[in-house]
């Protein structure tokens, strides 16, 4: 049936074939066979034949672990010890409502002093080091009461927390055991999409499972501090803290999460970069804690349309919607609706790559960063701070003060324009604007709205009115104008196009 569909869509694809190249493989009939051969040469192929995973089977599984995970706890009514502990903890892990037939724990009960161990959750790990340290995902052992480590050889060891990272979700453990076998671990520039990778774990508590698929993507985001391996390789609950594995038999990440709509695998699974993993390991190893670095800044994407409209050129960098008060950032001078395109001479493509960057830096470094504001490049000088574990921050909102009269400035923009009152100035710790009492037409489409502070036009301050005029009168009506402006704590960038 597939060669069937197969000789059909052949047909099909010949059939859509220009006129021209049919005549000559009409013309191309009638040459003889070695002819044909040397006019068209065949093209080599680039993929041949399918890899064997015996050998790195052979070779990395002796050093991948299970863990389970128990907990001193008495059993809610409604589910038995241990049910269905190996699904329950895939839809804790990526928030998917729990389906009929699968009763959830109840709530956490208080330890008892001699209550028995109650199963609590499954997954894997895979050996760092001869004398017993393991890797894991932090999600793994998080409020676990006791964890049991199962080697390939059926050997079975108490384990011990080292230190857990939620943000990164890497856990270090330790076992008293010696004579083990590490893991190789590989380097991640040398990682290609495409490339095969294989996975061993133990999904649903079946022990040293292998999976194989290819490298989707590098560097998808979906956290702060991690770009993340997508890969098609078949991950379930259970093979959480496994070992991506490559060709060469290295580990080059930590299998933690999958995208599933579902519930159940659907060909798309991440890995935390072996790299990152290690580093956050080794402060685990040696403090039992992760520091982190920040400057104080809310950053977001800059577009294309923003980029081209300010002069930056292509989209690069991290837009700065605000920046705390009193922080590193604020001492050193940098500005909401900056655009911070270099960090310690490292160029930043995505607003993501700031964060990374920054966390890696030691608190109390002094770092160089080269901002983008309006229309020029500014050197400013960082002392970086330490991070605060799940930092939080309250969000301010602009006041709305009455508006004192109003200007016909902006009209020809959609724009009903008032001074800042010296209250709103204080309240929002500006020393200048001009705030939006209505926003129509151009204006309104560009995303601008009532309350809004424009700060600049065009690369050119707004700290008043008589500025915001004198802006105004330098702006070809033609084109578009690029608007910064304040919502609330946070700066941002508009583009106002001009009526067609």
């Amino acid at each position: 049936m597939n060669l069937i569909s197969e000789n059909r869509h052949v047909s099909v694809r010949k059939l859509l074939l220009p006129a021209a190249l049919l005549t000559l493989s009409a013309a191309s009939a009638l040459l003889p066979s070695h002819a044909m051969a040397q006019s068209v040469p065949a093209a080599p192929a680039l993929v041949q034949g399918l890899p064997d995973f015996t050998g790195l089977v052979d070779l990395v599984g002796p050093s991948v672990v299970n863990i389970r995970t128990l907990e001193r706890a008495v059993p809610s009514t409604g589910a038995g010890p241990g049910a269905d502990e190996q699904m329950l903890e895939f839809f804790r892990r990526f928030g998917i409502p729990v389906p009929p037939g699968i009763t959830p724990r109840g709530p956490r009960q208080e330890q008892q002093p001699n209550g028995e161990a109650q199963p609590r959750g499954v997954g894997s790990g895979f050996i760092l080091s001869s004398d017993g340290l393991i890797m894991t995902n932090a999600h793994v052992v998080d409020g676990a009461d006791e964890l049991l480590v199962t080697l390939p050889d059926k050997r079975e060891f108490k384990g011990k927390i080292v230190g857990t990272d939620r943000r990164t979700d890497v856990a270090v453990v330790k076992i008293e055991a010696t004579g083990l076998p590490p893991v190789k671990i590989g380097d991640i520039n040398r990682l290609r999409v495409g490339e095969w990778v294989m996975a061993i774990g133990s999904p649903f508590g079946l022990e040293n499972s292998v999976t194989a698929g290819i490298v989707s993507a590098k560097k998808r985001d979906t956290g702060d501090f991690l770009p993340f391996i997508q890969t098609d390789v078949a991950i379930n609950p259970g093979n959480s803290g496994g070992p991506l594995i490559n060709m060469r038999g290295e580990v080059v990440g930590i299998n933690s999460q999958i995208y599933s709509r579902s519930g159940g695998f659907q060909g798309i699974s991440f890995a935390i970069p072996i790299d990152e993993a290690v580093s956050v390991s080794e402060q685990l190893r040696t403090t039992g804690k992760v520091t982190r670095g920040r400057i104080g800044v809310r950053i977001d994407q800059v577009s294309k349309e923003v980029a081209e409209s300010i002069g930056l050129g292509r989209p690069r960098g991290a837009l700065v919607r605000g920046v705390e008060p009193d922080s590193p950032a604020s001492q050193a001078g940098v500005e909401p609706g900056d655009i911070i395109i270099e960090f310690d001479g490292k160029e930043i493509e995505r607003s993501v790559d700031l964060p990374r960057m920054v966390g890696a830096t030691p608190p109390g470094n002094r770092s160089r960063i080269t901002v983008f504001r309006r229309g020029s490049q500014q050197k400013l000088t960082v002392t970086v701070a330490e991070l605060e574990p799940e930092r939080t921050q309250a969000l301010a909102e602009a006041p709305q003060a009455p508006a004192p009269s109003a200007s016909t400035v902006g009209d020809s923009l959609g724009l009903t324009l008032v001074e800042l009152t010296d209250a709103q100035k204080k309240e929002l710790k500006l020393q200048g604007g001009v705030r939006v009492a209505k926003a129509d037409g151009v204006a309104a489409r560009a995303g601008l709205r009532e309350d809004d502070v424009i700060l600049a036009i065009a690369n050119k301050e707004t700290n008043n009115l008589k500025e915001m005029e004198a802006a105004m009168a330098g702006l070809n009506k033609s084109r578009p104008v690029n608007v910064l402006f304040r919502r609330g704590e946070w700066a941002q960038y508009a583009v106002i196009r001009p009526q067609p």
